[in-house]
């Protein structure tokens, strides 16, 4: 049985739905970061989707998800390094309460 191309783009949509409503209305920056890596992930689904149904012979797909994961990797890498710095200083991961960015 083959799975039709509609129903990963769903659940890519769903999760990406989830994702960018996690980004808007969350206020803890370890959860805005845990919903950036959900879009990113609706991502990769679409372009291993992509890849198998339009060339099902070439890898190109999975070599992009591939790339999309490093790059994720170093964001949360870099990411929740600046929320433990910010942390430390303020004692509060609420984005509400960091405003030491302003001028």
């Amino acid at each position: 049985m083959v799975i039709p191309l509609s129903w990963y783009l769903i659940v890519s949509a769903i999760l990406f739905g989830i994702g960018l409503i996690g980004v808007l209305l969350r206020q803890n920056a370890v959860t805005i970061l845990f919903s950036v890596e959900i879009m990113l992930n609706a991502a990769n689904i679409n372009l291993v989707a992509f890849s198998r149904y339009i060339t099902p012979s070439a890898i190109s797909g999975q070599m992009f998800a591939l790339f999309v994961m490093a790059i994720a990797a170093s964001e949360v890498a870099v990411g929740l390094a600046i929320v433990l710095t910010i942390y430390r200083n303020i004692q509060s991961v609420d984005i509400d309460k960091i405003n030491i960015f302003k001028w």
